[in-house]
């Protein structure tokens, strides 16, 4: 088995070099968008957040207090709690 995985590592590709540009380019361009999806807060105030969550009549009122002050006590609201947002429809 060692064996196997060794020789897979040692098995050369040949691309044309406008197919490793091509590649080449759609990897960056994947790594830019995967770093804004993930940099992108949602901005929904925590109340609007909280109100979601009990509209589904699931969670008991322990839990979504329980929530809210998370939520409030977060990094995330420390650092966006400032911001204004549209809300989402």
């Amino acid at each position: 088995m060692k064996n196997q995985k060794r020789a897979l590592h040692q098995e050369t590709i040949t691309l044309s070099k406008e197919e490793y540009l091509h590649l080449s380019h759609q990897a960056q361009a994947y790594q830019v968008l995967a770093t804004r999806v993930f940099e992108l807060p949602l901005l929904d105030p925590i109340s609007d957040v909280v109100t979601d969550f009990k509209k589904t009549n699931q969670y008991s009122s322990a839990f979504l207090k329980d929530l809210e002050d998370g939520l409030r006590k977060s990094s995330y609201a420390k650092r966006y709690a400032h911001k204004n947002s549209q809300k989402r429809h």
